[in-house]
């Protein structure tokens, strides 16, 4: 189930990517400096409106997308613990190795 929701997220990153980059400046920065700004010419206005429209719509459409994939994703067992019951299978055990301790009450000067 994630991944056609990740697909989706992907495909409405790319077009939300490309809406951007198509709409004009609205006012400000470079393009004013330089003497284009605010000359809307031949029906350029509506243009906006269906540019904001569409950028509002895929980011709603991404942060809905985003959110469902949360739910979405497989998080294994409920409590969140790891299965620690198969583990040791087919694992050898050995003996823990015995250490001698050296005998001191030989070398002690009195």
């Amino acid at each position: 189930m994630y991944l056609p929701i990740l697909i989706l997220i992907i495909i409405v990153a790319i077009a939300l990517i490309l809406i951007v980059m198509v709409q004009n400046p609205k006012g400000g920065g470079l393009s004013s400096t330089f003497g284009g700004g605010g000359q809307n010419i031949g029906g350029v206005q509506n243009t906006n409106n269906f540019l904001d429209r569409t950028t509002w719509t895929l980011a709603i459409a991404m942060f809905a997308l985003i959110l469902l994939s949360n739910f979405a994703i497989d998080r294994g067992n409920a409590n969140n613990t790891p299965d620690l019951t198969n583990t040791l299978d087919g694992v050898e055990t050995t003996a823990p190795a015995t250490t001698t301790t050296p005998d001191t009450t030989k070398d002690s000067v009195q």
